[in-house]
């Protein structure tokens, strides 16, 4: 029998798949990280704002067309959504042979095949191109941001034990894989739970000596509580990206409050300040929201000038997405859609500006490179100050060819908004 699983949302998802189709591969079922003509299809989904959910429901409609149709035998769709919303959507999407939460994944194999009973979260069939890879290291969350319903879908923060992790992360460099790149809800709460304290600096000490492994990249960080013991090691240790993500959501402290994020503006300033001193040519990557309720003419400008000042690295922003079962969906005085759309547009035309400034820095220099992809006669690479489909592209011209997955050290061109140009030195 032939699966595909159609995954959506966040890299998180992408490692759940993985679990999921090692899993099947191991029970005798041919699986792919696609449609392909399968006879079953397999839905991840994601449930995080109300874009993701519209895709979601799309791509179940989509399938349940193929499924009424009887293109494909069986249609199944696990992850945040269903987790969240499932007596509802068994009732508006017949068509759906199976519902299953989040971390459900052997109960899915179980129920495709009813002898199946083992489940190792170390095993994954890869999605990614098999150079680099997500390590994923706790689920859930503890904290209580106002707008975000990650932890009424995922639960409370579990970290995983470090020596699963060190394991994972050999078996992941055995298949080929040279960049680790490190996620969770929060990766700074690491280990808290089982060890407690934070525990991401001794686990970063482990994985820096797997043969193999090149880069190791930090994602989802928070910034009141992220340990100075990773930063030092990031300053000294050539295997560890400077390159952190670290959504900061807003700057205004009233805005903040009402996110309640636990910190003021004086700890995000310190914390780019400290950490621009520490590793002064690490790249800072935060996340925004624009459009929270409440969100003044003033506030949003007070955004817009830290973002002028601070010339954070790498950027995104989203406007707000109101979430029920959320303390923020209590809050009075909603930005319009119009207005935050603006904002938005506004702050995206900043940032592209910072953005190409930054990237002009570049040129004349000579900075190692891993390649992504080669299309229409030019390598797709990134610099270790980029993380995969969210941040900038290198663009490399070589007279001789070149190795998916392989370092090289290139010579920056030129630069654009969001790319530069390089040739192999």
């Amino acid at each position: 029998m032939r699966i595909g699983i159609v995954t959506l949302g966040c890299s998180k998802n992408s490692v759940d798949s993985e679990v999921l189709a090692s899993n099947l591969l191991q029970s005798g079922f041919e699986v792919k990280h696609e449609y392909d003509k399968s006879d079953v299809v397999i839905i991840n989904t994601c449930g995080f704002i109300a874009d993701a959910k519209e895709q979601s429901i799309d791509t179940i409609l989509t399938y349940g067309f193929l499924r009424k149709k009887r293109k494909i035998k069986k249609l199944i769709v696990v992850g945040c959504l269903s987790e969240r919303y499932m007596k509802d959507l068994e009732i508006e999407i017949p068509e759906v042979d199976a519902w299953f939460g989040v971390l459900q994944w052997d109960e899915v194999v179980k129920y495709l095949n009813k002898s199946f009973s083992q489940y190792e979260l170390i095993n994954r069939e890869l999605s990614t191109p098999e150079h680099y890879a997500f390590l994923k290291i706790s689920e859930g969350c503890d904290r209580i941001c106002s707008f975000c319903a990650i932890p009424m879908i995922r639960g409370k923060h579990i970290s995983r034990e470090m020596d699963s992790l060190i394991d994972e992360a050999k078996l992941l460099a055995e298949k080929g894989v040279k960049e680790l790149i490190i996620i969770a809800q929060d990766i700074t709460t690491y280990g808290i739970d089982i060890y407690k304290k934070q525990m991401l600096a001794p686990l970063l000490e482990s994985l820096v000596k797997i043969d193999g492994i090149e880069w190791i990249r930090l994602h989802y960080a928070y910034p009141s509580t992220f340990p100075d013991d990773v930063l030092e090691l990031m300053a000294k240790e050539e295997k560890i990206c400077k390159y952190i993500d670290i959504p900061f959501q807003h700057i205004n402290e009233d805005i903040l409050h009402k996110m309640k994020r636990g910190h003021k503006r004086d700890s995000i300033e310190d914390f780019v300040e400290r950490t621009r001193k520490l590793i002064p040519n690490i790249a800072i990557r935060s996340t925004f929201i624009v459009g929270f309720p409440g969100e003044t003419d003033d506030d949003f400008r007070e955004l817009l000038d830290f973002i002028k000042s601070a010339k954070l690295d790498r950027v995104g922003a989203f406007t707000y997405s109101e979430e029920e079962g959320t303390a923020a969906a209590q809050l009075e005085n909603s930005v319009s859609n119009e207005e935050k759309i603006e904002r938005l547009e506004e702050f995206m035309a900043v940032q592209q500006e910072i953005s190409l400034e930054k990237n002009q820095s570049f040129v004349g220099q000579k900075l190692k490179v891993i390649i992504d992809d080669f299309e229409d006669g030019v390598y797709i690479a990134r610099t270790e100050f980029d993380s995969p489909e969210v941040d900038n592209i290198v663009l490399v011209s070589s007279e001789k060819p070149l190795n998916i997955g392989e370092f090289y050290t290139v010579s920056i061109t030129s630069a654009d908004y969001f790319e530069l140009e390089a040739e192999v030195v």
